[in-house]
Order: structure tokens, then C-alpha cells, then sequence
């Protein structure tokens, strides 16, 4: 017998946070898979522009805007993992838009070993994800959307497949430059499990995010709220027991998070700067991120994240960086453009 699920157990906990992560299958649903959510983040869902590579993340952001744009994404994170995504979206007359889109994810090559220790080889465990996605416009302040993802994953002879959906809402106001929005993500089923008879649970998860740009100020602050599904996702080590002051000996209790912790573990504060229509800069904290990830000795930038966007008359490109800890950081990198742009 293979030793493989010491190897699952390594690879579930991608989905970027310790608490929220390895308890789900298919965690490659929750990497940001373009640059600008990246340097935001890694969820970012509160702007309707025509950046086609949001509305995977967010269906109802697609908009007339991003037809027959295509975009590019490569990621590389430690390791030697990495993952990608292409995406394209066209109209469907006047019933909306319909984005198409596939994602991978690459662990890198591992050593296989049989439950003995004795090596027997290597593997390359992988993901896909295919979709289908619709947004329509049903008044100027208000749109919806979906997505249909069929899932894969590949680790070495033990394989999985299921499928999982996104709803969304947003209000926009085009004059008072606010944008509400609404997602329930990764809503599916696990049809074959890994094991025979055994279905696990995907990350399924509800988020809520505001923007607003400044009217005479170029900066555009978001903030997204995350997990909304669960109250409770921080993290206190279960061998920690009560301990006692050697001057009182009085007994200190574990310390648990009280309400104001436990909610600043959903937020992700969000901020861009558009210098003019061709440069923005962004930046991003994700508190969670940093509580779960960060080095206890040396926390410094965990839970940051930067990034930059150039955008030019036929193509944009897009660069994001996030911090987990001094441990490891995820780059990625993104090039869109529009296919109409290059027939004038």
C-alpha cells in the first residue's frame, strides 16, 4: 500500500488560510487566478470594468465592456507549485454575456514511496477546472450571474471529479462610483471521491464586498468580507491547556478570540491608485491571512499584498504579489487584451 494520503493531507491546505483550509476537496477553487486579484488580496470581486479575468471570480461583474477579450494568467507559488488560466467572453445577442474559462494547477513533481519508505518513483499530482459563466445586465445600477465549474484532480492513481456553481449579484452607481456585491461560491458535489464511496465537501463559501472611488482623488478603496458562512474561522491550538501564575497562582485560562477578532478575520481591506487611465498601483491586507500564516518570531509582511497594472491601447498586463509569510509568497502575472482592438 502507497503512502499517498500523507501527500493529500500536504497539498489540501492551499486554500490560503490554516483554519479555513483542509477540511474541503478541490482547494484549487479558492487560489486567485489573475494577477489583480492577487495584488488585492486574492479575492477581489467589487469592480465592474473590462477586465475580463474579474468575472471569473464574480459573473455578475460581466458586462458588455469585456467582449472578445481574452486573458492569460500564470502564477508561480514555493515549491515549484504553480497554476494558470485562460479566459474569453462573448454576447449572446442581447441576453448577456457568457465567459469561458479553464484553470490547472501543477504541485510540481513528487517523490512516490511505499509504506516501508523505499522509493518507487516520481508523480505529478494536478487540477482543472473548466467553466462556463453568464452575467446579464437587467437595469444600469443592477446585474447577475453564474458559473458552472466541472472539477478534476489527478494525485498519481487516485483521481477525483465533481462540479460546483457561483451565484452573484451586483449594484453599481455609476455617479456616486459605489459598487455592492454579493457571492456564493464553490456550491457543489463531489461525484468521485478519491476513495471509493467516500465524497468530501467543497469549500463552499458566501462573500459580500463594497467599493468606492474618491470623486476628485485617484484612489479606489474595497473591502471584501469573506466566509460569511461561518462565524468562527479563527484558529487556537487544541494542545494549549490552562496555565498558572508562579506569582498569584492564579489560573490563566487559554485565551479564546473575542467578537471584535473574530470579525476582523473576515475582512480584506483593498485599495488601488489610478494614476491616469494607463498605471494603477494596488495594495491589499488580509487580516486572517496574516494571523493564520505568519511566523511568530518574524511576522513581517504576512498578509500583505502588492501589485501593479499597465494598460496600454490593445493589451493590459497585470502583476500581483501575495505574502503568506517570510515561509512563502505567491507571484503571478496577467495579460489581457481585446481581439476587436486588433482588427482596426
Amino acid at each position: 500500500m502507497k503512502t499517498f494520503v500523507l501527500y493529500f493531507l500536504f497539498l489540501i491546505p492551499l486554500s490560503l488560510a490554516a483554519q479555513t483550509g483542509g477540511n474541503h476537496t478541490f482547494a484549487l477553487l479558492d487560489l486567485g487566478y489573475n494577477a489583480r486579484a492577487t495584488g488585492l488580496g486574492g479575492d477581489f470581486i467589487s469592480v465592474r470594468d473590462a477586465d475580463v479575468n474579474l468575472a471569473v471570480g464574480n459573473p455578475s461583474l460581466l458586462n458588455k465592456d469585456m467582449l472578445h477579450t481574452v486573458g492569460f494568467n500564470q502564477a508561480l507559488m514555493a515549491g515549484g507549485i504553480n497554476y494558470g488560466m485562460a479566459t474569453y467572453a462573448f454576447g449572446l445577442k442581447n441576453e448577456g454575456i457568457v465567459n469561458t474559462h479553464i484553470r490547472y494547477i501543477n504541485y510540481g513533481k513528487m517523490t512516490r514511496r511505499e509504506i516501508d519508505g523505499t522509493e518507487s518513483g516520481t508523480f505529478s499530482p494536478t487540477g482543472f477546472i473548466a467553466g462556463l459563466g453568464y452575467g446579464k445586465t437587467l437595469n444600469p445600477q443592477i446585474s447577475v450571474g453564474a458559473n458552472l465549474n466541472l472539477l478534476y484532480s489527478q494525485l498519481e492513481t487516485y483521481s477525483a471529479f465533481g462540479a460546483a456553481i457561483d451565484l452573484s449579484g451586483t449594484y453599481y452607481n455609476e455617479e456616486s462610483r459605489l459598487l455592492v456585491t454579493a457571492l456564493v461560491k464553490n456550491f457543489g458535489y463531489q461525484f468521485k471521491g478519491y476513495v471509493s464511496q467516500n465524497h468530501e465537501a467543497l469549500p463552499a463559501e458566501f462573500q459580500m464586498a463594497v467599493a468606492h472611488k474618491l470623486a476628485h482623488a485617484p484612489f479606489r478603496f474595497s473591502m471584501l468580507a469573506h466566509h460569511l458562512n461561518s462565524w468562527d474561522i479563527t484558529y487556537v491550538d487544541p494542545t494549549l491547556k490552562p496555565t498558572i501564575d508562579p506569582l498569584t497562582s492564579d489560573t490563566i485560562p487559554v485565551k479564546y478570540a473575542g467578537f471584535g477578532e473574530k470579525l476582523f478575520h473576515h475582512l480584506t481591506f483593498q485599495a488601488e491608485i489610478l494614476i491616469g487611465e494607463h498605471v494603477h498601483l494596488r495594495t491589499a491586507f488580509d487580516y486572517h491571512r496574516r494571523e493564520e500564516m505568519k511566523l511568530q518570531s518574524r511576522p513581517g509582511l504576512a498578509g500583505f499584498s502588492f501589485g501593479t497594472g499597465l494598460y496600454f491601447n490593445k493589451f493590459s498586463f497585470d502583476y500581483g504579489l501575495g505574502i503568506y509569510s517570510r515561509a512563502g509568497m505567491v507571484h503571478s502575472i496577467t495579460l489581457t487584451t481585446n481581439l476587436d482592438k486588433w482588427k482596426k
